[in-house]
């Protein structure tokens, strides 16, 4: 199930644990550093081979990267080892044999450097906390023990590969600047800030994540090398990370849970795409989008690695939970920009479109962008919560009559009272409202845009709405506010970039379908206004009325010798297959004859036919005057019903007498 069941990743099979054994144990020499003060040790000179084993030359501490464990040796009276699997930042890792519990494969950890105190102070903290763990996506810690004086942590044997490996393998097989594909990067990113979740959940930080650190066994995803964790309230534990992966702040203020989701955006972009100098020039921030291609083709992953990567850990993503939940939002648009397929699903933030701008020809309003835009969901734990929920069927004034006498003034009262404020017009109103509430609350930003949108105060409004993409990539609504933004700025292009990537992926908001068509006229592509409205579901309550924009689309404000015949005709079939009452029919048909007369005029006619009649001038003539006198026949009004005689009598073919 790794990324939320959308994504299919490549399995990765069991590994054999007696093929993972390294055949020599060493810590290569680029790779010893002194554990006190970072300062490189173990180092050859000329002809002299480096140490193993010996003491900083800076510092004086001890290190040793010697294996303390040999094949054959049996630790804790219990664990049979079989040989070295691989190092890490604080530890060698041994695979063993669980003698009393069926032979069962299990992982011992030590430490690279026992004499230090720090790494024993990190390898206990590792024991206490990881013995309460329980969770799918997080190695399993069996036990504690010692041996010949050193501590060993027992672990779960995960037979997979780590991140880091996966990566290295695509990248020889297709080219040192091969990245992962990114729905695959977005389904391990789900996967690990699950586990997140759960361990910010115990008050446990893990401080070190990076691609070494996560394997994929299977079609599962496990947390290893836990040696970096601490408690949230830890002040004085040592602090274990990785250039280029550690946030910025880490020295100053310690780890929080923005550092540890700010190391999975790290990693996140490690992964998918070639992040050359993340550790160097880029090591505290990301390159311009328009110089990484995966960046600029996909908008919210680019503003979710920029929010969970920022330099200022208030801006970041402050909650696992929330992060994965933008997360799978992103992985919806990019799945559905990859095959176009719809990938609906409800938001944890918002509720649906509330009205609908449909009208492809009308220009559009400010006033009635605000209006269609999703409303943010009630906090059930809100004292006012079920109150408000016997409100949502009554008109705006009512709602906010009823509003008045609320029993209680909560915040989520006052919320709902600036959008009824909002749809009032008494935007003024709605801005006093929001200012006496907590500005912390995003939704305060949310309602604060759309009343200045409501106002007409575009540009402020699109500034607003910028910022509330950037920080919920994966939602749609903001997408929407800065759509009609730049669609009322002028800016077509723009605005069609939002609207079709909000309908691509979600069906649901229909008012985007109709937002893109409108920019694509805007643009000059009616075709791709007409392809826009031809993809509402048939199955979509708003079929029909899109339907009748496609027709009115192929043939309204259009100059006669640029309408093609298929134009005509798939004008006249788009109509006949609606089920409308005549009046409706009538009209749209006048339209369609009208243009067909026009470029019959310009052209000459054409072979086929439109709503049953030959592409002739004196054919369309006869029809319209069909219709015209229909149309006459059905009204009521007694102007009009001259007005129609008098058009069928002007268009029907001269005759001779």
């Amino acid at each position: 199930m790794l990324g939320a069941g959308l994504v299919e990743v490549p399995r990765v099979p069991y590994r054999d644990p007696a093929s993972a054994i390294m055949a020599n144990p060493m810590v290569a020499e680029n790779k010893r550093y002194c554990s006190n003060c970072g300062e490189p040790v173990g180092r050859s000179r000329g002809d002299r081979p480096g140490r193993t084993d010996g003491f900083c030359p800076k510092c004086g501490t001890g290190f040793s990267f010697t294996p303390k464990l040999k094949a054959g040796d049996l630790v804790g009276g219990q664990y049979e080892v079989l040989g070295c699997l691989a190092h890490g930042g604080l530890g060698w890792i041994y695979l063993a044999r669980d003698r009393n519990v069926s032979d069962r494969w299990v992982v011992l950890k030590g430490l690279l450097d026992t004499g230090d105190a720090d790494a024993l102070a990190a390898a206990t903290a590792e024991r206490a906390f990881l013995a309460e763990v329980e969770h799918p996506n997080i190695v399993k810690i069996y036990n504690f023990v010692q041996h010949d004086g050193s501590g060993y942590i027992v672990m779960e044997y995960v037979g997979g590969r780590p991140l880091k490996d996966i990566l290295k393998d695509r990248r020889e097989a297709e080219g040192p600047d091969a990245s992962l594909p990114l729905p695959q990067v977005i389904a391990y990113g789900i996967e690990v800030l699950r586990a997140f979740d759960y361990l910010h959940g115990l008050g446990v930080l893990y401080c070190d994540f990076k691609p070494d650190n996560a394997i994929q066994s299977e079609e599962q995803l496990k947390l290893i090398d836990l040696g970096g964790v601490r408690r949230v309230d830890d002040v004085d534990g040592a602090i274990y990370g990785t250039v280029g992966y550690q946030a910025p702040e880490i020295a100053d203020e310690g780890p929080s849970i923005s550092s540890d989701l700010y190391t999975v955006g790290r990693t996140l972009a490690v992964l998918s795409f070639p992040f050359k100098g993340y550790t160097g020039k880029w090591e505290a921030s990301l390159p311009p989008r328009e110089e990484v291609p995966v960046l600029a083709r996909h908008e919210s992953y680019d503003r979710l690695l920029r929010r969970a990567t920022d330099r200022d850990p208030g801006f970041r993503f402050q909650d696992a939970s929330d992060m994965a939940d933008q997360l799978t939002g992103v992985l919806r648009e990019v799945l559905s920009a990859g095959d176009g397929q719809a990938r609906p699903a409800a938001s944890t933030q918002f509720g649906m479109e509330r009205f609908t701008a449909g009208d492809v020809f009308e220009p559009l309003r400010p006033a009635d962008a605000a209006a269609t835009l999703p409303a943010p969901l009630v906090n059930s734990a809100d004292p006012a919560a079920g109150f408000l929920a016997g409100l949502t069927a009554l008109e705006p004034q009512r709602l906010a009559d009823a509003l008045a006498s609320a029993p209680t003034r909560t915040p989520e009262v006052d919320l709902t009272l600036a959008r009824v404020r909002i749809e009032l017009g008494d935007t003024a109103e709605a801005h006093a409202v929001l200012d006496a509430l907590p500005q912390e609350d995003w939704r305060v930003g949310w309602y604060r845009a759309v009343a200045v949108l409501a106002a007409g105060n575009v540009t402020e409004a699109a500034g607003l709405f910028d910022e509330l993409y950037s920080l919920m990539p994966g939602e749609a609504a903001p997408k929407l506010g800065l759509a009609y933004c730049r669609e009322l700025l002028g800016d077509p292009a723009g605005a069609a970039v939002l609207h079709e990537t909000v309908w691509r992926t979600d069906h649901g908001y229909v008012t985007a379908c109709y937002g893109l068509a409108r920019a694509r006229l805007a643009l000059g592509d009616r075709a791709g206004a007409l392809q826009a409205l031809d993809s509402v579901p048939r199955i979509s309550s708003h079929h029909i009325a899109a339907q009748i924009s496609a027709v009115a689309t192929a043939v309204r404000d259009r100059d006669p010798g640029e309408i093609a015949e298929a134009d005509l005709t798939g004008a006249g079939a788009r109509l006949a297959a609606l089920n409308l009452d005549p009046g409706r029919h009538g009209l749209l048909a006048l339209e369609v004859l009208e243009a067909a007369l026009g470029r019959a005029r310009a052209s000459g006619g054409g072979a086929g036919t439109v709503l049953g009649t030959p592409l002739t001038e004196s054919g369309l003539r006869r029809k319209l005057e069909e219709t015209y006198r229909t149309l006459a026949r059905l009204t009521t009004d007694r102007a009009e019903r001259h007005e129609l005689i008098d058009r069928a009598n002007a268009v029907r073919p001269l005759t001779v007498v």
